[in-house]
């Protein structure tokens, strides 16, 4: 290779280098779309629109949040999967999307394909919950009424691949019952659902549940965290109270679409890093159960890509599929 062409490569890898930066500081020059592909009310919801707050007022324009569920996330989604990679379309995601991989594989996007990881957000445990009508005040007795009448009690989900249904999944494989899946278009109509009696449980976020079952909405049965949750002291974890080993939890990050500038993954990276890292907001999430988290977007692309192997597993262990 000559000394001039070499010195073109430079000059064009300098050159390119020079418009990622100004990209990275002209952005944002108009409004940023956070797509939540669940229901309003859920932690996705919850906490998208907690950091569309402070970035709005951080980074001088506004975030919108907008809700797009069905189809256990797919919906929404793929919406994302195919807009402008300009850096101001991204994705809410949790768990849910790492499950789909495995048991949704047709789906109309591959997330590690058509996405870029940019950052996560927080994780909480669940909180298993019964309906008050159903005649069991502990874990063991649940246990206990669930394999005296199998195929007869029902558990909600929001949907298909979703954090509750595979923690439901995986209660079932690892204590031996056989109790009917429920899924909903939503967590809010799942949440309705367990209250009003619908469906007999649910797995539902510590962050969205607690209250209701202070008020005695719903019956809390077990955390499930591998310990108790400061949230609720008093409440074991389903490990501990009936199903050794268990543990289930839902975290929440930030993608964007395939081909978005790298300079501006980079710097919402870091922008979501300081709003997870405000003394007041991790306050605030720690009397409501999340527990902050902060990556890279290397690491978080680490992470996604170990957790769709975790997931796969389970799915082929527990012979779960979409219903």
């Amino acid at each position: 290779m000559s000394r001039r062409h070499l010195l073109g490569v430079a000059a064009g890898f300098f050159a390119l280098l020079v418009s990622f930066a100004a990209q990275a500081q002209e952005w944002p020059a108009r409004s940023v779309k956070f797509v939540v592909p669940f229901g309003p009310g859920g932690p996705a919801d919850v906490y998208a629109r907690v950091l569309a707050q402070h970035l709005g007022e951080t980074l001088k324009q506004p975030f919108v949040v907008e809700n797009r569920p069905g189809a256990g996330s797919i919906i929404g989604s793929d919406a994302v999967a195919k807009s402008d990679p300009d850096g101001y379309t991204f994705l809410v995601m949790s768990n849910t999307h790492t499950v789909n991989e495995t048991l949704t594989p047709n789906k109309p996007f591959k997330l590690m394909e058509d996405f870029v990881a940019v950052a996560p957000i927080n994780y909480s445990d669940l909180l298993l919950v019964i309906h008050p009508s159903v005649p069991a005040n502990n874990l063991k007795e649940f246990l206990e009424l669930a394999k005296s009448k199998p195929g007869q009690l029902n558990y909600g989900s929001s949907g298909p691949a979703t954090p509750y249904h595979m923690a439901g999944e995986l209660f079932k494989a690892m204590s031996g019952t056989d109790i009917v899946h429920v899924p909903h278009k939503a967590s809010g109509e799942m949440r309705n659902s367990v209250m009003g009696g619908h469906v007999q449980m649910a797995f539902d976020a510590i962050t969205t549940m607690n209250e209701n079952a202070k008020a005695g909405k719903v019956k809390a049965l077990g955390t499930t965290g591998a310990k108790r949750s400061e949230l609720t002291p008093d409440i074991p974890t389903v490990s501990e109270a009936g199903v050794p080993g268990y543990e289930a939890t839902i975290w929440l990050g930030i993608v964007a679409p395939a081909k978005t500038p790298p300079a501006i993954v980079e710097k919402l990276n870091a922008e979501i890093t300081k709003v997870v890292n405000r003394p007041d907001v991790r306050a605030a999430w720690a009397k409501q159960g999340a527990v902050p988290m902060t990556m890279s977007v290397k690491e978080f692309d680490t992470y996604l890509r170990k957790d769709i192997d975790k997931w796969a597993d389970v799915v082929k262990k527990t012979g779960t599929k979409v219903n």
